[in-house]
């Protein structure tokens, strides 16, 4: 009986694996990438500098000391006080990153697509990361923060603004994580067309205006901690950060053959620093 029972699960087997054979499969021929981080443009930077620009290993920006001049009131006949603007450097000195890739030919051979090629384009991906990253870093250094409760109120982002504007700076943008951009579709003033708020907070890509800042989401999945997701900046773009690229993202490509590999090396020597942090404001939430 027993094996009777044997015999009959051995048809059943390969009966099932005949007619799997049997049935016509399509494999998809083009690879689906990985979802695109949103991240933070070399746009919202007081400037980049490239590689023609800097000749060493290292980058200086002077800068003026804010209100170290002033001038008095002087009695007829008197001498006229003495004074002068003073000024501080800023040294800037790009690191190295990078990433090397290897691929048996075999793999190379065998695969559907370009392995190689594909995991340079994604290994692309990383380095814009890591470069928001880097300025996320330098716009938590802000001289100031305001600290909010559960979810961001209107009077915390006005209250940011304010800490800038008693600096004499602009508050240009407004950098949310996704928690905080889940409050401010919250807040109807920003987002019902018949509330006297901005109807551009609204689209789609959350790209809009609050108070005359530019409002733009970072991925979280590219911040530093996953805490960044609760956190918003308010800076002025003229004056918040620098990026300086010593070495744009190069790809080297080269054989092994003793290993019968290819292979590629990715890099890339950048620094983002921050200039006056007194014009950025971090608003904290819970």
């Amino acid at each position: 009986m027993a094996k009777l029972q044997y015999v009959k699960e051995l048809l059943s087997t390969e009966i099932a694996t005949e007619g799997s054979l049997l049935i016509v499969k399509k494999i998809h021929d083009q690879l689906i990438e990985e979802t695109n981080k949103r991240l933070i443009p070399r746009t919202e930077a007081k400037f980049v500098v490239g590689p023609a620009n800097i000749p060493g290993s290292s980058y200086d920006i002077d800068l003026e000391v804010e209100n170290t001049l002033d001038i008095r009131e002087i009695a007829e006949g008197a001498d006229i006080y003495l004074d002068n603007q003073t000024y501080t450097s800023v040294n800037v000195k790009p690191i190295k990153y990078g990433v090397s890739i290897r691929i048996t030919r075999e793999m190379m051979e065998d695969a559907k697509w370009n392995l190689l090629e594909t995991n340079i384009k994604t290994a692309g991906k990383r380095f814009a990361e890591n470069e928001t990253n880097l300025v996320l870093v330098q716009l938590d250094a802000a001289d100031n923060t305001v600290t909010g409760g559960a979810a961001i109120t209107i009077a915390n982002i006005t209250a940011a603004m304010q800490f800038l504007e008693d600096e004499d700076k602009e508050p240009t943008t407004l950098l949310v994580g996704n928690e905080v951009l889940n409050d401010l579709r919250n807040i109807d003033t920003f987002v019902e067309a018949d509330k006297a708020g901005s109807t551009e907070m609204m689209d789609t890509a959350f790209k809009g205006v609050i108070y005359g800042m530019k409002v733009m989401r970072f991925s979280t999945n590219a911040a530093p901690t996953t805490g960044y997701a609760k956190f918003a900046y308010v800076f002025d773009n003229d004056e918040a950060y620098v990026i300086v690229e010593k070495r744009p993202i190069m790809v080297e490509r080269f054989d092994l053959p003793s290993n019968d590999l290819t292979a590629a090396s990715i890099t890339q020597r950048i620094a983002v620093k921050a200039l006056r942090t007194n014009s950025i404001a971090k608003i904290t939430t819970t």
